[in-house]
């Protein structure tokens, strides 16, 4: 029984692990975009290209997201703001937009 749970245990690690590599080529997607965008003007349009191929489909699910349009329209979005991936997941600007949010709701 102790065998059962730790190799069910290990599975779900290395899942998770998977998952988060996934995840780490979606951010890098999202760079390269808004990359293109700054350099030619066409990063939305790259990453909804990458985003509904075959490719990126997988990808988007293997990273745990649900590769639907409403997510292809978020993507473009993201890319759009021009926010490279580092910068936007950093406390520093999550705590900047939410000033900026509550200087525009007063």
């Amino acid at each position: 029984m102790a065998e059962f749970v730790d190799g069910t245990a290990f599975n779900y690690e290395q899942g998770q692990r998977a998952r988060k590599l996934f995840a780490a080529v979606v951010l890098a997607a999202l760079d390269d975009a808004i990359a293109d965008d700054k350099k030619y003007g066409n990063g939305p349009e790259q990453i909804a290209r990458w985003a509904r191929s075959r490719d990126g489909r997988e990808v988007l699910s293997c990273a745990g997201i649900d590769p639907s349009e409403r997510v292809v329209s978020g993507l473009m979005e993201f890319v759009s703001k021009g926010i490279r991936t580092s910068v936007a997941l950093s406390r520093e600007e999550s705590e900047r937009r939410h000033a900026l949010e509550a200087a525009e709701a007063a």
